[in-house]
Formats: structure tokens, C-alpha cells, sequence
């Protein structure tokens, strides 16, 4: 924050700032709908997150250089509360759970990360991974699944006996951008 209030305000800073936000705008915007919807809610409910955590974290003092928004990691824990609470069990949950991040970063927990083996780290982020992916799954064969189950041996069960319903399409148009955003 110091090296924000002690360097002069100048044009460059401004257009850098100006192309930073269009940056953030174009990942962060689709990103928080995406996810919102992933999480079972409406995607308006992602960008009114996108925009409170957004001025939360510049206000707080978040870094300079990185992006802040919602996580795909979320969606994972999200999902089965909205689910089974509603859209009022979804909010009440975040609620306390920005209590607790807050306590937690007053009280400087961040520290004990250090102390988490790095497999735990490394499989916690993996399954992560590997839950996320599988929820894509339905929309990049274009499947139609009649319910989803909430446990994850159920989820790709129901992914099985919907192979019959795939879309050649849908797949296309999935691999074509799977294809561009690795090469």
C-alpha cells in the first residue's frame, strides 16, 4: 500500500490501471458468472460477488498485482449448500464464513500454512481439480442429465448412463476451444 500512496499518479499509471481493469474485465466478469451458475445460482449472484469481493480486497488492502474475484474451488462446497439450503442457506454460509477468514487473518493463521505437509496441499488441490473437471463434463459433450446426484461415485454414474444423449455439437465446439486454449 505504501508504494501505492508515495509514487506520483501520472497518465501511465493511469492507462496501465485502465488496461489492467479491461484485463480483469474480460477474465473476471464471465468467470464469476460461470461460476455462480456452476454453484447452482443465478450468474447476477456471480457478479454481484465479483463486484463486493472486488472492492472488499482493493479497500482491505489486497496486492497490486493480482486478480481477485470468486474461485472455482468454491463451487465444490457451493454447490451441494445451495442445493440443499437454497439460495438464503447459500448466503448465510458465506456470511460466516467471511467472519471466520476475517478472525482467521487478524488472528495470522495465514502462517500456519507453512506447517501443512505439501501432499496434503498438493492432493487437496488435485481433487479439486479433478471434481471441477468432472462437472464440465456434462456440458462439453452436451449430455442431458435428469437429476445430478450430490455424491461424486453418483455424479459420474449419471454421466454414464447419459453417454446416449451426447452432442456432437456441443463436443465440437468444446474440443475446438479445449484446443485453442492449450496450443
Amino acid at each position: 500500500i505504501d508504494a501505492c500512496w508515495r509514487e506520483p499518479y501520472n497518465l501511465a499509471r493511469l492507462l496501465k490501471d485502465a488496461i489492467a481493469g479491461v484485463t480483469v474485465g474480460i477474465i473476471a466478469i464471465p468467470l464469476a458468472m460461470a461460476l455462480a451458475i456452476a454453484s447452482g445460482v443465478p450468474p447476477q449472484y456471480g457478479l454481484y460477488t465479483a463486484a463486493i469481493a472486488g472492492i472488499v480486497i482493493a479497500v482491505s488492502g489486497g496486492s497490486r498485482y493480482s486478480v481477485s474475484g470468486p474461485t472455482a474451488a468454491f463451487v465444490v462446497i457451493l454447490y451441494p449448500v445451495s442445493q440443499q439450503f437454497g439460495l438464503a442457506g447459500l448466503l448465510v454460509a458465506t456470511l460466516i464464513s467471511g467472519v471466520f477468514l476475517l478472525l482467521m487473518g487478524l488472528a495470522r493463521f495465514g502462517r500456519l500454512i507453512e506447517y501443512i505437509p505439501l501432499p496434503v496441499t498438493l492432493g487437496f488441490t488435485s481433487g479439486i481439480a479433478i471434481t471441477i473437471a468432472t462437472m464440465q463434463i456434462k456440458d462439453f459433450f452436451g449430455l442431458q442429465l435428469t437429476h445430478t446426484p450430490e455424491n461424486y461415485v453418483g455424479k459420474l454414474y449419471a454421466l454414464l448412463q447419459a453417454l446416449p444423449t451426447l452432442d456432437i455439437g456441443d463436443t465440437l465446439i468444446g474440443a475446438v476451444t479445449l484446443l485453442i486454449l492449450i496450443f
